[in-house]
């Protein structure tokens, strides 16, 4: 039996991205590093997908890029959930999707990103408070 305590630890990274910016966004996490399964079978790349709408209303102090200041919106997003083994492929992931998310063309009607806890993502981002959420995963 392995000793778990010696295991690497694992995080899930979960963010949400239009349609148009689920390629771009999947390629700067699997080049950091995320989606590689530990195992014998060598996995990488892996990732959940689902479609779904996100939820916002700006309140009165937003400066919104999308809808308008109190006014409930609805857009279609993917979440997007895959596996980091080791803190520090966590954090590339994350710094990796930060840097993407920056430079993404967010022009089109679908082009928003909602993740939970970034505050620090350039201007090129169409919402005013992106994020992203990271989860600690444990073994049994």
């Amino acid at each position: 039996m392995a000793n778990v305590s010696r295991l690497p630890l694992k995080f899930r990274l979960v963010f949400f991205v239009p349609p148009s910016a689920l390629a771009i966004c999947k390629d700067a996490i699997f080049a950091a590093g995320a989606g590689r399964y530990p195992g014998p079978g060598n996995y990488s790349e892996c990732c959940w997908t689902s479609m779904g709408t996100g939820q916002f209303r700006p309140g009165s102090t937003a400066d919104p890029h999308i809808g308008k200041i109190g006014q409930l919106e609805e857009v279609p997003e993917i979440r997007v959930e895959t596996i980091c083994v080791g803190e520090d492929i966590a954090k590339k992931a994350v710094e990796a999707l930060k840097r993407q998310v920056s430079t993404a063309d967010f022009t089109n009607n679908d082009g928003y990103l909602f993740m939970s806890l970034i505050s620090l993502v350039s201007s090129a981002h169409p919402y005013e408070e992106p994020s992203y959420s990271v989860y600690r995963m444990e073994d049994f």
